[in-house]
């Protein structure tokens, strides 16, 4: 069933009145990434002025669209979420201070409250808001302002890395051994019939680091191959989401990105659903991995399937030099890059992609969505609309793709997943895809709902229902929750 609204991103950052609040309440649809009144570029009284970057949205879901929860931290200061093995992704980490607080010089030690290598997991420095001026004395080597080129200067303060996602760093020793699991899975599948209902019990409630664990003890307990009995048990699309279940996400999104440049043709989508928007180091697991299960190279293989001014983007994406989520947002940067997508695109005839290319592949989230604010209030145009304009093909859903995970990351998946359901037919192996990658990180997939709903006008579960059946159908929504 196609959702007959075209998906498309509104203004990000609006000035008051231009684009007045929804005059329903909560779940009314709204183009693609609209922020919720007096959020972006209509700051509330007591606010800094323009120049402040949005701060991190209230999650979809948890209060009536635009209301604060009852005993609101202070405005830019993050809600604490329960972690799921780690903060989820685009949400400001406990702990960590407001936009505008102060921070050590360049080169000064941390803060004696912090001891170097001992922050909150996943918690950047602190760093001066957007808006305000940069350090009296500039880093070496940074440019001055207003200088041309479309990377930042190759030397940058020290920005603390962003940690692996969950299951894509080192293994960890972890309270569960998987011996009860690995016994009911055994059970399930053993002999004539098979338990469809303890498999999906099963699987679908693990996180990243208890799913290597069972299926490693499942492996050695019954000396066999937990995927190759899903395999031999079931079929269809189910038996694809047990399997993706059951390799876990690093070794799921190897096992895709090899089908995607395996054969005639690539599977453009795949690629660009796991390498774009991913942490340096993630994407360095990713390689690894894939070198050591297929004995290739990423980027060889990349470049044998992409071509031209594509490859040479995908390619920029491999570095996995990205700026650190806890690089600072420097307004005399982001005025620059703003300056160089324009020269680039709407400012010339014909357009320089390599340059957008090179600027969505190598800054943080943070800088994108400031990026995309800065554009919309000096240009009073929307920076995805220019994409779709200025671009076609793969590098325009690789651009809008990138772009959305900096402006808004729970409304790209639900706009992902919708992308699967809609039209004629159902793409059920991206939809399978989408939901098992998302259900990772419970914390998002709780967004991503709430994004949808407000997006769609119908809960994410009643869609799939409707689109999926039979044992297929009950693993998918036990994974959505």
């Amino acid at each position: 069933m196609a959702y007959q609204q075209p998906y498309q991103n509104p203004p990000y950052g609006a000035p008051p009145n231009q684009y007045p609040p929804p005059q329903q309440g909560y779940g009314q649809p709204s183009a693609y990434g609209q922020p919720p009144p007096q959020q972006y570029g209509a700051p509330p009284p007591g606010q800094p002025p323009y120049g402040q970057p949005p701060p991190p949205q209230q999650p979809y879901g948890q209060q009536p669209y635009g209301a604060p929860p009852p005993q609101q931290p202070p405005y830019g200061a993050p809600s604490p979420q329960p972690g799921y093995g780690h903060p989820p992704p685009q949400q400001q980490p406990y702990g960590q201070p407001p936009y505008g607080a102060p921070q050590p010089g360049y080169g000064q030690p941390p803060p004696p409250a912090q001891p170097y290598g001992q922050q909150p997991y996943g918690a950047p420095s602190p760093q001066p808001g957007y808006g305000q001026p940069p350090p009296p004395q500039q880093p070496y080597g940074q440019q001055p302002y207003g200088a041309p080129a479309g990377a930042y200067p190759p030397q940058q303060p020290y920005a603390a890395p962003t940690p692996p996602s969950l299951g894509y760093g080192p293994l960890q020793q972890i309270g569960y051994d998987g011996v009860q699991d690995a016994e009911a899975l055994r059970k399930a599948m053993k002999g004539f019939g098979t338990d469809e209902k303890t498999l999906i019990r099963v699987l679908s409630s693990k996180d990243p680091l208890q799913i290597n664990v069972l299926r490693q003890t499942f492996n050695y307990r019954f000396s066999r191959q937990l995927i190759n009995d899903i395999k031999s048990e079931t079929s269809g699309w189910f038996e694809e989401g047990l399997c993706a279940l059951a390799r876990g996400p690093l070794q799921q999104d190897v096992h895709l990105l090899y089908e995607a440049m395996s054969g005639p043709g690539t599977k453009e989508k795949v690629l660009n659903d796991i390498l774009l928007g991913r942490s340096n180091a993630d994407m360095r697991a990713i390689k690894e991995a894939y070198q050591k299960t297929t004995r290739r190279s990423l980027e060889a293989d990349v470049k044998g399937d992409l071509s031209m001014k594509t490859e040479r983007h995908f390619l920029m994406v491999l570095a996995a030099n990205r700026n650190e989520e806890s690089a600072p947002v420097i307004p005399q940067q982001i005025d620059s890059d703003v300056m160089e997508i324009y020269k680039a695109t709407e400012g010339k005839m014909g357009t320089d992609e390599l340059v957008v290319c090179n600027i969505l592949s190598q800054r943080s989230d943070a800088q994108i969505r400031a990026i995309a604010h800065t554009y919309q209030q000096k240009f009073r145009r929307d920076l995805e609309t220019v994409i779709k304009k200025e671009f076609s093909g793969h590098m325009e859903d690789a651009l809008i793709h990138q772009l959305r995970t900096g402006t808004d990351k729970a409304m790209r998946d639900a706009a992902l997943l919708e992308d699967a359901m809609a039209g004629i037919g159902t793409k059920d192996a991206l939809l399978t895809q989408r939901v098992i990658r998302i259900h990772w990180d419970r914390n998002h997939m709780q967004q991503v709902k709430g994004a949808y709903q407000h997006r769609y006008r119908t809960p994410l579960v009643n869609r799939i229902r409707g689109e999926t059946s039979g044992d297929y159908e009950n693993l998918l929504v036990a994974c959505v929750g």
